[in-house]
């Protein structure tokens, strides 16, 4: 039974939705969350994830990063065909997990698969969130964050002081409701502290495995059992946090009561 869950749980997704009010919201809109793919296939060419994703017409697709996996040597053409009809539905705001980070800081072992990727995905209609911002119509700020690798080593976390994020990303207005990009979820708080209206995780893949009934997630990928932030929403001093269970798997190649998820958020005025 447990192998038939594991196998049935590892190929399929469900869909997540969740609506966001705030009287800053000039004009609605709704947003796709796509995170921790990692070159997973849903059908071929993903056409069962793209057809989803089509039908639920969003306005806008988030990433919030490890969509492709990196290893060295490992395959970029399913993330980058991925990204294309992604950006073919709607503009897509690309937040890097720390697969992506990783490409880049470490040539010595991954050659140039971050500038092939990069060039790849450079002619789509795809906005890069580097520790930048991109402004909507509706008076929404989003943010991408990439804090230091250090943040992501295992069994030894890191504390993250208060003013790291600030000087990483500058002050939010205000004025603006702010989504953050932020795809390590153990800093939630941090980021709630430096004005994160709603915040966007992955990287837990919900636990890898969830114990039913209980329904906690097992193991972090930096190896703490049954971690805080496994997977759904939670809240922080009227802040609130999606973190997504992603859509695919690696290093442990399983999912144990845990399918894959894709969200749908419809944002509004109040």
């Amino acid at each position: 039974i447990i192998l038939w869950v594991v196998l049935y749980d590892s190929n399929r997704f469900v869909v997540r939705k969740m609506q966001v009010e705030d009287k800053r919201i000039s004009k609605p809109f709704r947003a796709i969350i796509v995170s921790d793919l990692h070159n997973k296939q849903y059908g071929k060419e993903n056409e069962k994830l793209i057809e989803e994703i089509k039908k639920q017409n969003p306005d806008i697709i988030i990433s919030a990063g490890d969509i492709l996996t990196g290893k060295p040597k490992a395959k970029l053409e399913p993330a980058i065909e991925f990204l294309k009809k992604c950006s073919e539905l709607a503009p897509v705001y690309y937040g890097n997990g720390n697969h992506e980070q990783r490409l880049s800081l470490y040539p010595d072992v991954y050659g140039d698969m971050a500038e092939r990727f990069d060039d790849a995905i450079k002619p789509m209609n795809i906005t890069r969130l580097i520790n930048e911002k991109a402004s909507l119509e509706s008076n929404v700020d989003i943010y991408g964050a990439q804090i230091d690798r250090s943040y992501y080593k295992r069994l030894n976390e890191k504390t993250m002081d208060e003013s790291y994020m600030e000087s990483i990303l500058g002050k939010p207005d205000t004025n603006k409701f702010t989504i953050l990009i932020a795809h390590n979820p153990v800093y939630f708080e941090n980021y709630a502290h430096w004005g994160a209206d709603l915040t966007i995780s992955g990287h837990v893949h919900g636990g890898i495995a969830r114990v039913p009934i209980w329904g906690k997630g097992a193991l972090s990928p930096s190896l703490r059992i049954f971690p805080k932030y496994d997977g759904g929403i939670f809240e922080k001093d009227s802040k609130t946090m999606i973190l997504s269970r992603g859509l695919g798997m690696h290093t442990i190649p399983i999912r144990f009561n845990n399918p894959g998820e894709l969200w749908v958020v419809d944002f509004k005025g109040n």
